[in-house]
Parts: C-alpha cells; structure tokens; sequence
C-alpha cells in the first residue's frame, strides 16, 4: 500500500540518526575585534510576548505576534531600499541531519534560538552569527514522524526556551547554557504521537498540541506551568473523551461520546493539534485547528465526526472549549482544519468594528469567521478547479459535489478511484500566511494539484499507519504548481499571484514597508511589492526554502532572516509531484540580511 509504505519510509529515515543528548557551547569574539561579546539574558515577561507584534527589537513568538498577523511595523527596508539588501552572516546546523528546516527563529536581546531538524536547538549570537550553545535532543530509535523529522519553532519565556520534540516531549532549556531545566512526557511517541509545532506562551503557560493523526491518536491541546513543565489542563479535540484541570475532570468535550461518531471509532480519531495555536487577547481565546478524523477510509465513519477538520475557540484559564467551527465535515480527502487562524478587525457597512479571524483551509476555501463566537461570515476558493464542493453554504458547511468522495471498498480491496483538487496536501498546508494591516490583505502561499484517490479497508492497530485510502498527487498546470497570493478576505478576490514552478511550503512575512517576503524550494528569498506582486529582491540562498522569515531592529538598523533546507512532506508524500523537485538540494543554514551601508 502506498501510504503505509511512505509511512514507513519517514520512520525509517529517523532511525539512521541515533542523536546523543547534549549541549555544545562556544565562546564568542567580535569579527573585527578581540573583544568578547556578551549578550543580555534578561527575563521575558508575560507583558513583552503579549506586545511582540508591535516591538521591533525582538522576535518572541511564532508567528510575530500572538495573533499569528505575521506583520512588521519596520520599514526601514522598504520598496525603494530593498535592492541594498546584503547578506550579513549565515550559519550552517551541521552534522548529516539535513532534513526539511521549517524553523521560525526567535530574537532576544541580541540571541537568536532556532530549532533545526531531528530536534535541535540552537542559540547565536546576532552580532557575529557564531554559536553560543547546541542542544541535540536523544531520540529513540522507533519515532513515528508522519512528514518528515521537521521541528517548527521554540518558544521564550522568563529564562527558558522551550520545544517540542519528535518522541512527544517538551524541554526547557536555560537560554543562557542550554542545559535542560525540565523534561516532560506529552504523549507516547509508541502510540504514533509526535511534536513538530513551535509552542506558544500565554499567561505563564506553555501551550502545545500533538502529531499523530495518520497513526489513529487522539488530538489534544494542553497548557502546563512554564517554569515547571506540570500540567494545569488538558483538552481532547475528539468528541468523547476527557478533559482535565488541574488533574480532575473536567466535561468530556462537547456531546455524548460516539454522537458523530460510529461505534468506538472516537476512541481512536485522529484530530491532531499538530500545527500549534494562535491567541487574541482582546477575546481571552486560544485559536487550536484540528486535523483529520481518522482514518481516512470516511464511509467506515458516518457522521461530522467532531471535533475533526475544525477549529476551535478555547478559554485559556480552563482548556473548556468556547465555540467550535468545522471546515470540513465528515472528511474523506484528509483536509484537516489544522491551518492557523489569524485574528484581524474590519468594518462592517454601518462602520461597526467586526472582530474576525482569517483561515486558508487544506479544502481550498479562505474562510472569515468572528473570533468572539465562531459565526461564519464568508468563505471563497483561493486554488482553482475545486472539484470535492461546488461552494460553501450560508451556514458555513460545505456543498458537497455528486460523487466527489472515495468510493467505499465494501469488502474489495480498493473503491472507486475519484480525482479530486485540492490533493490532501492541501491549498494551503502548513506554511503560514501573512496579514498586512498596511494593504488589508492576506498574502497565501498555495498550491494548485489534485489527487486521484481511492480508499481500502482498514482496521486499527496501535502504532501502525492508520488510513484506509491510497492517492496518487499530480499538478493540474503544466507551468507551476505554487502559487502565492494576494487576497481581500471578505471578497475573495485575488488582487495578484506569483507563480512558482515547485511547491510553495515556506512562510510568508509582510511589512510596513510595503513589502513581502517568501521563500521557493529552488532556493529564492524573494521580496515581492505588497500592491502589486512585482519581485522587488531576490537571492538564492542555496538550498529549498520552507521556513518564516522574521524581521527586527538592532542598533539603529532592521535585520531580515530566513532558514533554509529543503524537505518536509512533499519529498515524501508528493506522487508526481515528486518529479519537479527531485534535483532541489537539501542543507540547513539561518541567512541574516541587512541595507548595505
């Protein structure tokens, strides 16, 4: 079978890196000097990360700010002064451990940490690009990384830095030493349960979700004490089962167990958390996206099957769920609804200030939603040739087309085969977008490809790949597969588009400069004009970009910086697909550029 064979191929890929735990460290000196550099380790506070996306000296959460806008007020590099971009230093993570580098780095007080693949850490230091400190995390032998050996990010808080690793734990490390200040279980990485997602800090808590949703685990959020790494809650995102304050019980998630689930499949429904979360403090919620119900064979689970394929509003002082809303009911093409929610505001035709919140959806639709109670407001098509919907309702769910889904096996090996766009990887996958509060817009990194798909009978191991389907991925354009776009949410209007040859599977950051940053799997850092989509700058780094870039001002002078290192899923899961990036290298370098002077 196609699937588990790739499955199993991820696996295998980890288990030629037996990685020892430990932490290297580096005395540093001034390029030009003997002088010793020193940077400052002060404690981050809960008030600084609440603030991060209007500071400029410092990058302290994932997504430049907790609303995840990815929006710089810098304009220090701007449409006119772009072209002076240089780079300053690039710093390599080493060793044979190339892998896909999705890392978004984060800036503190003249330190940067960035996470690397097979679970790395690294802290350096931003006046000369030299290393202060490694850590390696030991990973066992038997991890279960559906998509590669990925790690997404660090948090910061008070005097840690802290990650999530590919056997389901979280570690704290002391950002001055890289030693270990606490260690903590997640989940059983036996089970199928992993961590790529960078964390996120919100009053005093750590809050993560998990991997797994191929290998038939149950999703979860979960907040723990940042200083000790000891649980306050945890909240399961498949209906059913048990969420927990403070060790006690605290209501199953919503409904009876088994209400939109058949049977006992809810006690092993996927629903992975697994690419983190965003928070608006202005409504006090966490913003958690869940991802496919497993497995994906749907007609062996008729129903909405919640809390699968949505996203969530969840209260962060209890884990209680606030509202919830599904993007794609009963999936049967792995769309998830794992894909960030980003908090922005409008104003509606009598001028009154709507809170909303921004999705691009794997299904290939862009979603408004209110983020105070979760109320659909709009949803277009950001990819073309959608062929699984003829559109979204008013209430918000999906108009299913005629014969769009897998036919169901009904004792043969193999059900009727459909073509269906997007393909599982989505319109959007993973890589975040980017709202300008200077355009209002919404820059998307997608991608136009389709699936022929097929589903097969399945039963539930614990462990094993746990999906019941078979898929082939194609490109539907002879000339481009991704596509990066600008889009006016309430409309859906696509204002302009980059095409690019390969997948696009990095970030996206934009500025008050009027520009936006990108990176292509052929190695281009590329600044495009926020208007209207001309390439302004572009470098090539060397080796496939699918990270963020960030931006931040140090002395007097705005920096910009982007990892690079080819992989992630696309490698792996791309079909014919595969073919177009097959000669892209893979590396794992951090690229800093600034105006030449």
């Amino acid at each position: 079978m196609i699937n588990k064979k790739l499955l199993t191929s991820a696996a295998a890929i980890t288990l030629s890196a037996l990685i020892s735990g430990c932490v290297t460290s580096n005395s540093t000196m001034n390029n030009n000097t003997s002088e010793v550099i020193k940077p400052s380790f002060a404690p981050v506070t809960n008030m600084e990360i609440l603030n991060d996306e209007k500071s400029t000296g410092d990058v302290l959460t994932n997504g430049m700010g907790l609303k995840g806008q990815r929006f710089s007020p810098l304009s220090q590099i701007n449409k006119d002064t772009v072209k002076d971009l240089v780079p300053v230093w690039n710093f390599s993570f080493g060793g044979e451990k190339q892998r896909g580098q999705e890392s978004q780095p984060i800036v503190k007080d003249g330190v940067m940490y960035v996470s690397a693949s097979y679970s790395r850490v690294f802290a350096i230091n931003i006046a000369n690009g030299e290393e202060l400190w490694q850590y390696d995390a030991k990973l066992p032998d038997a991890i279960l990384p559906c998509c590669d050996v990925i790690n997404r990010g660090v948090a910061i808080y008070d005097n840690v830095v802290i990650f999530g690793t590919l056997d389901a734990k979280l570690v704290a490390l002391d950002r001055k030493t890289g030693k270990v200040v606490w260690k903590k279980k997640v989940a059983n990485y036996k089970d199928g349960y992993s961590i790529t997602a960078a964390p996120i800090i919100v009053k005093d808590m750590v809050i993560t979700g998990v991997a797994g949703g191929e290998f038939g685990i149950v999703g979860k959020v979960e907040a723990r004490n940042a200083k000790t790494g000891e649980v306050i809650w945890t909240r399961p995102t498949v209906e059913g089962h048990m969420g927990y304050l403070n060790g006690k019980e605290n209501g199953i998630t919503g409904g009876e167990a088994g209400r939109t689930w058949p049977g006992d499949l809810w006690k092993s429904g996927g629903a992975a958390t697994w690419l983190g979360g965003t928070y608006d403090p202005e409504t006090n919620l966490l913003f958690f996206g869940t991802g496919n119900p497993a497995p994906w064979n749907s007609h062996l689970r008729p129903g909405d099957n919640l809390y699968s394929s949505s996203r969530l509003a969840i209260n962060p002082e209890t884990g209680k769920i606030v509202w919830h809303f599904q993007t794609t009911p009963h999936d049967g093409w792995d769309f998830d609804g794992v894909n960030e929610l980003v908090s922005f505001d409008y104003k509606d035709a009598s001028g009154k200030t709507v809170k909303a919140a921004g999705t691009a959806d794997r299904n290939g639709f862009f979603y408004v939603l209110n983020r105070e109670n979760g109320k659909f407001i709009t949803a277009n098509p950001f990819v073309s040739n959608i062929t699984w919907a003829t559109g979204i309702g008013k209430d918000g769910r999906p108009l299913y087309t005629a014969d769009g889904r897998p036919g169901n096996p009904n004792g043969e090996s193999k059900g009727k085969s459909v073509f269906s766009v997007p393909s599982f990887l989505g319109g959007k996958n993973w890589m975040p977008i980017s709202f300008s509060q200077k355009t209002n817009m919404f820059y998307v990194p997608s991608n136009e490809w389709g699936m022929d798909i097929w589903n097969q009978p399945v039963s539930y191991k614990k462990g094993a790949a746990y999906l019941g389907a078979g898929f082939t991925i194609k490109p539907i354009f002879e000339d481009h597969i991704g596509s990066l776009k600008a889009i006016e949410p309430l409309t859906g209007k696509i204002k302009w588009n980059y095409k690019n040859p390969a997948p696009l599977w990095g970030g996206i950051l934009s500025t008050a400069g009027g520009l936006v940053f990108a990176g292509t799997p052929e190695g281009k850092f590329l600044a495009f004009d926020d208007e209207s989509g001309d390439i302004l700058y572009k470098f090539n780094v060397g080796s496939g970009i699918v990270s963020s870039p960030i931006t931040w001002e140090q002395n007097g002078e705005q920096y910009v910086a982007i990892v690079s290192g080819w992989g992630g899923a696309v490698p792996l899961w791309g079909g014919e697909v595969a073919k177009k990036i097959k000669n892209i290298n893979q590396g794992g370098t951090v690229h800093v550029f600034k105006l030449h002077r």
